[in-house]
Parts: structure tokens; C-alpha cells; sequence
């Protein structure tokens, strides 16, 4: 930058301080963050409805004042479900300075990636979409999750299947990749904990749908249900694929699937495709933080559908505001970092998040849908309760 740039920044600045840009994304009148995740691809409708969601919260509270007088702004930047780009991305985030944290990351390969650098660089890591149990670290000092682990929706999946139907034989579909791996081995200490063993295992490469070899794989064990822990595209093809031969186990599907995304891809072939969830039904509006995300979602984005994904978002940006309200008007990093770090239980519209010195997941709920004749979703018993 020439000289007399700076002398004309400098006097701009002078006349009206309000235009300075926003150092560590806090400026008198703003305070902006960064998403990094997909927005296109095979996990696209994951990352857009984090977006969604946290938008609805933070265009709910810039209406009625912003917090502490300042509005709150999201920028997103699709990393395709990419590891390398999503490092890429992260790094001109925090390099810009232009940021006070990172919210709605996708996928754990992804965050696997950035969550170091975002540690190293003491950028506050928020409500991440995966369940992978190292963002459980709360000695990182920078990480806070919402939701509930993939081991625990693995765990709840087992007392379906094989402690209340007593199924025998469970195979296992995974991406190839980080985040099946944690599947598989939440799929496999489930399964020893009841003297069993997963039947036969088949993969895919992740941003692909190449399911075909590990179906054939599977259904050569004759299971009675297979596990998936995959993306909606490649999930939706190996159940389509599977109903095309005949072959009709239980299918049973991880949160990040994307619910909504899962149920449209299969169409006609998706009832009675189960689904674990790790947030509160988004249709049932008797639920007060349910019934605000309803109307925050159709103020910012009339006429989009509630789902599981953007709910999920929506607790995310509920989440932030509360620890900005918590931080005061005196904001940096720094004062939001210990604001994070110093929430216990946070009630949201009647939901409460626990946090505490060795928990930085908010969130422990688990239940279980099925995707209906109509592709809506109903909720599954365990146990007798619904």
C-alpha cells in the first residue's frame, strides 16, 4: 500500500471511525464471523442448512437490537467437504483478522483439519456438525459443541436394533475417510459390548457415490440391518441400489446423513429409513425453543422447511449470542473465548445446554426417526418410550 493510501485511510478513518475495518470482526456498530463448510457437493445441504440456521438466530437478535448494540454478520465460505480447502479457507480467515470466530464447521475429516490451526491460533471453534469425540477435548480451550456424540447415537441405535428387536446380524457401510472411522469404531465397541460383531464392512471414497462394490459386500452376510455412517448422496444411492436387488434390511442412518437431504434423495424408497437424531424434533412447535426457531427460520427464509440440520444451526447461533451477551460490550477474542469457556448451563427457549471445566458438549440427547411413505419423519420408540 502506497504512502498516500495510508495518509487517505487515515484521514477516513479520523472523520468516521465507524468505517475503520473490524479488527478481530468487532466494530462499533458489527460483529462478523466465519462459517467454513460445504455448500456444494455431496454434503451441500448440510453446510447451507448450518448457515440457515444460524443465520435465523442472528438476523432474530440483530431485530431486537443486535447484542450490546452491535449487529452480528455471518460469512460463509464453501469448502466442499474438502479437507485441504477447508484449511485454505481457514487460514485466510484468521489471517484477515476480520473474524471473531468460527461457527457451523462441517464434517469431522474437515474439522480434523482445521481444528489445530484454529486452536493455535486461539479461534473459537463453535458448534461443529460432527460427533467425533476429539472436538470433545475441553482442554483445547477454543472448542464448544452442541450436540451429542456419534458413539452415543451408535449406542442408541444398538438398543434398538438388538436389544429391543434382537437383531443377530449387522453390517456396516462407511465413508473412507476420518469420519467413517469413527463410526466404525463406535459401531464396533457398541457391538463388543453385547458379545457380537459386525457381519461384513463395506466403504465408499468420500464426495463420491461408488457404493456399488461395498453393497455387494454386504449383502452377500444377509444382515438384518446395516449401519451407515455416511453423506445423504452415497447413503441414498447404496439404499436405492440395495431395493433395486431385492435386498431390504433395516437401514439405519447417522445424524449427519442430513435428514431432510436423505429423505428427497431416496423419494418413494425411503420409508422406513431410520435416522438418529441429536436435536429436538423441529416440528413440534409445543417446544418453546422449537416454536422460535420456526418463526426466526420463516423471517429470515420464508417459505423454507424446518429440518433437523438448520435446528441444529439455529441452537448453534443461539449458543454464540448467549456467550456475546456474556462477554459485554468491552468485545475481542480474547473476553468471547473466556465468556465461552466460563458458560454452565445455558437455557434456550426452555432447552437446556450444560456446559462445564471438562464438557464442552452442551448437548447429550439421542433419539431415532423413520422417514415415512410421505418422506416426512415420525419418531421411533427405544424402549418403550417415543
Amino acid at each position: 500500500m502506497t504512502i498516500k493510501n495510508i495518509l487517505r485511510l487515515t484521514a477516513a478513518a479520523a472523520l468516521f471511525p465507524g468505517m475503520l475495518w473490524a479488527e478481530q470482526g468487532v466494530s462499533d456498530t458489527e460483529i462478523k464471523f466465519a462459517q467454513v463448510a460445504a455448500l456444494d457437493g455431496a454434503a451441500g445441504a448440510l453446510g447451507t442448512g448450518i448457515r440457515s440456521g444460524i443465520l435465523a438466530a442472528f438476523e432474530e437478535a440483530n431485530a431486537n437490537g443486535g447484542v450490546h448494540g452491535r449487529q452480528i454478520a455471518l460469512e460463509s465460505f464453501d469448502d466442499r467437504y474438502e479437507p485441504d480447502l477447508s484449511v485454505e479457507h481457514l487460514t485466510k480467515v484468521i489471517q484477515s483478522n476480520d473474524f471473531l470466530g468460527l461457527v457451523g464447521p462441517v464434517g469431522t475429516p474437515t474439522s480434523a483439519a482445521t481444528q489445530p490451526i484454529a486452536t493455535e491460533a486461539e479461534m473459537p471453534f463453535i458448534g461443529p456438525m460432527t460427533g467425533a469425540g476429539f472436538l470433545r477435548n475441553a482442554d483445547l480451550g477454543n472448542i464448544f459443541n452442541v450436540r451429542a456424540t456419534y458413539h452415543a447415537e451408535v449406542e442408541a441405535w444398538m438398543q434398538y436394533l438388538v436389544d429391543q428387536e434382537g437383531m443377530k446380524n449387522i453390517a456396516l457401510l462407511y465413508q473412507d475417510d476420518g469420519f467413517g472411522r469413527v463410526g466404525l469404531d463406535a459401531v464396533n465397541v457398541a457391538l463388543e459390548k453385547r458379545g457380537m460383531e459386525v457381519s461384513a464392512t463395506g466403504t465408499y471414497t468420500r464426495n463420491t457415490v461408488a457404493v456399488k462394490k461395498a453393497l455387494l459386500t454386504i449383502k452377500k452376510a444377509k444382515p438384518d440391518a446395516v449401519v451407515m455412517v455416511g453423506a445423504y448422496k452415497p447413503v441414498a444411492e447404496f439404499i436405492k441400489l440395495s431395493k433395486k436387488l431385492k435386498f431390504s434390511p433395516t437401514f439405519v442412518n447417522i445424524s449427519f446423513v442430513g435428514s431432510a437431504a436423505l429423505s428427497a434423495e431416496l423419494g418413494e424408497s425411503g420409508e422406513n429409513v431410520i435416522v438418529s437424531q441429536v436435536v429436538p424434533f423441529p416440528w413440534d412447535d409445543s417446544i418453546e425453543v422449537v416454536a422460535q426457531y420456526q418463526a426466526a427460520l420463516q423471517d429470515a427464509f420464508p417459505g423454507e422447511e424446518p429440518g433437523f440440520v438448520s435446528l441444529e444451526g439455529y441452537l448453534t447461533g443461539r449458543l454464540t449470542i448467549e456467550a456475546l451477551k456474556a462477554a459485554g460490550k468491552d468485545l475481542d477474542r480474547a473476553s468471547f473465548l473466556k465468556a465461552l469457556s466460563d458458560l454452565r448451563d445455558v437455557e434456550v427457549g426452555g432447552l437446556n445446554m450444560s456446559f462445564g471445566p471438562n464438557d464442552n458438549q452442551g448437548l447429550d440427547s439421542v433419539f431415532l426417526t423413520r422417514i415415512t411413505k410421505s418422506g416426512t419423519f415420525e419418531p421411533v420408540a427405544i424402549g418403550g418410550n417415543s
